[in-house]
């Protein structure tokens, strides 16, 4: 074994070798999806050189290859995004109910005739006999296109994962192709159709070969792979450097469009998202909890994108301008599934501006908040001419947008004046002017422009003094919250290069990270994969996710996983009574769903996480590992952020499985569950049922679980102050709900009588309380007269010192009688009379004593 193994990596070591003098020796253009220009067709995204550099000789079957492009362009059909319709309540409520009923199945077994493969004919079966022919010269062009028409299944050409890989790898010996070295690299990494055996190893040598040759999408998956440690240690450094790297390709892509740089619309998604995440509505953890959308009746939360367009244009006609506005930036903008419309929203634009300008002045007696959206849509309008977007680029009328918006400081016209003074653009050169405007923009309360910060904080950079560095850092954080692509890569750089912050390898490999993958129309094929799986070819789209997946998109490796998932559908129907479309082969890969699913659970998917958990329990993709399944479920369970994972662990103290059974610790993660998610209130009820039931007799035959037990409640000694105050505040609460329900919810019948008992006893209790209060004001009058009589008392003392002997006498030999006269009361009453000098204290009730 050891002899084998020392020999193998002797083969590869050599064929390393090749490769490179391969590369060093050749300088033919080779075939390559790194253009980074926006490929259009079914999915052909390859560029055949036309011509050759200089004197070097054409390839030998040059002209074959010619011939079978001609053919194939007669089968050229362009995809376009496709605006998905919506059907209405109706529409829908129909759909669901047909998908709902089950189907007998009416349909014979199938033939071998029609599970045949599909036979090439027409152009396309001569255009593939010409390029097998300049396939066997070794022609690079044939081999790249043979093997993407059997990968891709380019033009309806069957996919034929084998033949695919070999063309790859007859392709990277023959010169160092390297595209072909990245796609054999990807099917070992994969093993995607079964074409080759999974080899992490062989997948990073070769994806290392051609991440060395500037290949963009190598770079990124060699990145991804060391800051993940997939196949290999984890290596911040070697992460870093290539992340910098497609980030360096990227930053230049996105400053090489108009002014401002480039635009693009994000196709990034989970399409697990469209059901309510994985596990499905309320259920997944990115649809419940603080994820679920909070709508109420009126809500347009779950409104398509089409009905809100109906909805404002109806607004719009009617002469709402902040509809019309609306509407402008949702053509301008665009989104998934809606591409930009550039000419409806300089039209919506231009119906905002008529309504605040006529004649070149400001109207009279204009509606409140028309002035600020006027000048908001002046500042599109002004972007749309600096950029030459939807009309001819004119700096003049640019300017003249801009100034109008100006006119109440609207943040994009500062930003565009700045722009046209930092670069001369139709205006002389003023560095000082720009840098107020964009003050205007980025520094105000309501403006917070993320380019206008990222533009200052540049020119803070430059200056390179501490303080500066200081403020370009809080300007790039301040844009970031937007998902600038720049000052995400001004980040990195900074934290790189430990400019103004400690350096940091990690925290600068993740700022990196963030900018390749935003430059999607440069490094991925997103607008591909979402229009394949559209357009309901899940194959082609599961092609198209693989390679984004291995790139380190965490949302591509969520999209693989969901697509070879084998345990979408909860409940099963009997194979007699309802026939479900069967999956196709190249989707039934549930170890590789495992794979995918642990690598999006590493980049922080909850919902992975569980689906780890039911892997590892049931067996599906590896063998049984109980252990694992509860790690998982423990880790996703972690300051109840799943419900699922609550829930799952509930049932495995239930039952016993991998757990210890316990039915009072089943009950505790059950509620748990419950307060995670509201919405599986109806799950819990039903485990508990069965639980109380199980736990209960359980009880009555002594049995060795421990059965649900009420909680401790733990006692305190409490003292009469911290009594009374815990009596009043439970009082307190008690009649604030009542008085809440009372005033809510009290729909009595006017003139009824309901309210007769709370009545009498409001009667009693007010009769209760004025008794009380008036035996405090006795208790109040007869202490403020004991301490009258006792002043009096020393007031007549204090007269009576100066008397004789005689009278001391007498008064020693009354002694005995004297504590008896103190007890009398005065002989005016216990009240004192209207002529007495107390009386108005009394009446007073006693104020200031």
């Amino acid at each position: 074994m050891i002899m084998k193994r020392d020999l193998l990596w002797l083969f590869l070591l050599l064929q390393g070798l090749a490769f490179c003098h391969a590369a060093a020796q050749t300088k033919q253009k080779v075939l390559t999806t790194d253009s980074g220009k926006d490929h259009k067709g079914d999915g052909f995204r390859a560029e055949v050189a036309a011509s050759h550099h200089g004197g070097q000789s054409v390839q030998p079957g040059a002209d074959l290859v010619d011939s079978a492009l001609g053919e194939l362009r007669k089968l050229y059909i362009p995809l376009h995004h496709r605006i998905r319709r919506s059907n209405g309540i109706l529409g829908t409520a129909l759909n669901l109910a047909l998908k709902a009923l089950p189907r007998l199945s009416l349909t014979a077994p199938p033939t071998p005739e029609t599970t045949s493969k599909p036979t090439l004919s027409g152009p396309l079966l001569h255009a593939t006999g010409l390029l097998e022919e300049a396939a066997r010269k070794n022609n690079s062009d044939a081999l790249y296109l043979l093997a993407e028409l059997n990968y891709y299944g380019n033009y309806s050409h069957p996919r034929h994962m084998k033949t695919a890989f070999d063309y790859y790898q007859k392709l990277a010996t023959l010169n160092g192709n390297s595209s072909a070295m990245y796609m054999t690299g990807l099917m070992y990494s994969t093993g995607v159709g079964d074409a080759v055996e999974r080899d992490q190893a062989r997948a990073l040598l070769y994806y290392t070969f051609a991440a060395d040759q500037g290949h963009t999408r190598a770079e990124m998956t060699v990145a991804h792979r060391h800051h993940a440690g997939i196949g290999v240690p984890k290596n911040c450094h070697a992460a870093v450097k290539y992340y910098k790297s497609v980030a360096d390709k990227a930053i230049a892509w996105y400053r090489s469009g108009p002014p401002g740089g480039m635009s693009w619309i994000a196709q990034a998604y989970k399409i697990s998202d469209e059901l309510g995440g994985v596990y499905g509505e309320g259920a997944s953890f990115s649809s419940s909890g603080h994820n679920a959308l909070k709508a109420h009746p009126n809500s347009d939360a779950y409104a398509s994108i089409e009905d809100i367009i109906e909805y404002l244009d109806l607004m719009s006609q009617k002469g709402d301008f902040k509809a019309s506005f609306n509407l402008g930036r949702i053509y301008y903008d665009g989104q998934r599934m809606l591409p930009r419309n550039l000419e409806l929203a300089k039209h919506y634009f231009h119906k905002v501006t008529k309504l605040f300008w006529k004649n070149g002045r400001i109207v009279d007696n204009y509606k409140p908040g028309l002035d600020k959206t006027a000048c908001k849509a002046a500042g599109y309008l002004g972007r749309m001419y600096l950029r030459g977007e939807g009309v001819e680029q004119n700096f003049e009328r640019a300017l003249f947008w801009f100034e109008r918006g100006m006119t109440h400081s609207d943040p994009q016209s500062a930003y565009g004046q700045a722009l046209m003074l930092l670069n001369g653009y139709g205006v002389a050169k003023n560095v000082g002017a720009a840098i107020e405007r964009l003050k205007v923009a980025a520094d105000s309360r309501d403006a917070d422009y993320a380019p206008a910060q990222v533009q200052l904080g540049a020119l803070y950079l430059d200056q390179g003094n501490d303080e500066d560095l200081v403020a370009a850092s809080s300007y790039f954080e301040m844009a970031a919250r937007y998902g600038n692509i720049e000052a995400f890569y001004y980040l990195a750089e900074m934290q790189y290069h430990g400019l103004g912050r400690e350096k940091s390898c990690s925290t600068a490999a993740s700022f990196y990270k963030t900018v390749a993958e935003k430059a999607e129309p440069l490094v991925s094929s997103w607008t591909e994969a979402n229009l394949a799986y559209e357009a309901n070819d899940k194959e082609l789209a599961f092609l198209e996710y693989v390679g984004m997946a291995e790139q380190g998109y965490e949302k591509a490796q969520s999209n693989v996983a969901f697509l070879v998932d084998p345990e979408q559908s909860k409940m099963p129907w009997p194979e007699w009574l309802y026939q479900s479309a069967k999956k196709p082969a190249l989707l039934q890969n549930s170890a590789l769903g495992l794979i995918y699913w642990t690598r999006s659970a590493k980049q922080g998917n909850i919902d992975a996480l569980v689906k780890m958990g039911d892997y590892y329990l049931d067996g599906i993709g590896t063998n049984v590992d109980i252990d694992k399944a509860v790690q998982c479920y423990t880790s996703a369970s972690e300051y109840h952020q799943s419900a699922q994972a609550l829930y799952n662990l509930g049932w495995m103290h239930e039952h016993g499985v991998g757990l210890n059974q316990d039915y009072h610790l089943a009950k505790r993660f059950y509620d748990s569950a419950l307060e995670t998610n509201e919405e599986a209130y109806l799950p819990v009820a039903l485990s508990l049922l069965k639980l109380r039931a199980k736990s209960a007799w359980n009880t009555l035959t002594n049995g060795r679980i421990n059965s649900i037990q009420n909680e401790p409640v733990p006692k305190k000694d409490w003292s009469l102050s911290e009594w009374i105050a815990n009596f009043l505040q439970d009082d307190r609460v008690y009649y604030d709900d009542g008085l809440y329900d009372e005033e809510l919810y009290d729909d009595g019948m006017p003139g009824g009588d309901s309210g007769i008992g709370e009545m009498d006893d409001g009667i009693f209790e007010s009769l209760l309380i004025v008794g009380l209060a008036a035996a405090l004001v006795f208790l109040v009058l007869y202490r403020q007269q004991r301490q009258q009589a006792a002043r009096r008392r020393e007031e007549d003392g204090e007269g009576h010192q100066p008397q004789n002997q005689n009278q001391n006498q007498n008064q020693n030999q009354g002694q005995g009688q004297a504590p008896q006269q103190q007890q009398q009361p005065p002989q005016g009453g216990f009240f004192p009379q209207p002529g007495d000098p107390d009386f108005g204290q009394w009446a007073a009730g006693g104020v200031g004593h």
